[in-house]
């Protein structure tokens, strides 16, 4: 990408322009330098959209919800961007379910922009690049950004690394998925949603789930989640949740600055973790075949990890001498 491509790209970017949008995240989804690139002009234009993390296990309607989630907030005047994580396809790398399938209803809304990526085999449910993708979509102008993420069960409470809040899914009749809930999904979840109201056994849900909440009750926090009943193929319930949301929005400010500050803090990391990797892996941090042989040290006991690790970093403190 030459630098009069870029910033031309930025500016279609910075105007909202959905082609521009969609080869962004693209170039981030490659992992390619241009990527980077974009990344570092867009950066200082991000930071004001509100991120909400949609979750749950498989089957739950997390789609449903968010596509009538969106036609409410469309209606308040928002620009909305959704990313959708979906299960990576085995044969291809890319997302089995894609944006084409899904929130039908907004394709031709120019003030919605869907976006599915997959998984990629990152566990948590969410894509790599998908921290990255948030940012394009802040710095386009899309004031909130709604994260679905794949449902893969306890491993969804990584949205909670990644969005200023994050909405719980289930429903009722899974018992076993409620139980769940206990493993993770209750530490993280800031509203509790349990759609397809009109099953059996739904208020039921609702009186577990506020069970458990209860038993993990801590006076210092300052939010209590609250349970809600949805029906989302008919849209019922769904204006409750865009209250709760826009309640905890307007109450939990110094919450919602702590997790940004813990996203920077964990997206620093991860960075420094795969640009570490990639240079012992690829790059002169090590002698051609050295990062292998250590590996077979370790698999015959004649290394152990704590001396192997030494042993690189001393590598890389030479290589920056």
């Amino acid at each position: 990408m030459t630098p009069s491509v870029e910033q031309a790209l930025v500016e279609r970017i910075l105007q909202r322009d959905r082609h521009a949008v969609g080869r962004g995240i693209s170039l981030i989804e490659t992992g390619s330098p241009d990527g980077i690139s974009l990344i570092k002009a867009l950066y200082g234009r991000a930071g004001r959209a509100f991120v909400i993390g949609v979750t749950g296990a498989p089957g739950v309607g997390k789609s449903t919800v968010v596509d009538r989630l969106i036609a409410l907030l469309r209606g308040n005047g928002h620009h909305v961007g959704v990313v959708a994580v979906d299960p990576t396809s085995p044969l291809s790398g890319g997302a089995i379910l894609g944006d084409r399938v899904r929130m039908q209803a907004h394709v031709g809304d120019t003030g919605v922009f869907v976006r599915s990526m997959a998984t990629r085999g990152q566990l948590g449910g969410l894509a790599i690049a998908t921290r990255d993708a948030v940012v394009v979509l802040d710095a386009a102008g899309y004031d909130i950004v709604l994260i679905e993420t794949v449902g893969v069960g306890q491993a969804e409470v990584e949205i909670s690394r990644v969005a200023d809040i994050s909405v719980v899914i289930t429903i009722p009749g899974l018992g076993d998925d409620v139980q769940a809930l206990k493993a993770g999904l209750m530490e993280i979840g800031d509203i509790f949603v349990v759609n397809k109201a009109d099953h059996t056994g739904a208020q039921q849900a609702v009186a577990e789930i506020e069970t458990m909440l209860e038993m993990q009750l801590d006076e210092s926090k300052t939010w209590r989640p609250p349970v809600l009943l949805t029906q989302a193929t008919t849209g019922d319930g769904i204006d409750l949740l865009r209250e709760a949301i826009n309640q905890f929005h307007a109450e939990t400010s110094p919450l919602q600055s702590q997790r940004r500050r813990n996203r920077d803090r964990l997206g620093l990391w991860q960075l420094l973790q795969q640009h570490f990797r990639r240079e012992i892996e690829t790059g002169d941090v090590l002698r051609s075949g050295e990062f292998n042989e250590i590996l077979e040290s370790l698999s015959r006991r004649e290394l152990d990890p704590y001396t192997a690790v030494e042993t690189i970093l001393e590598h890389t403190l030479r290589k920056g001498e």
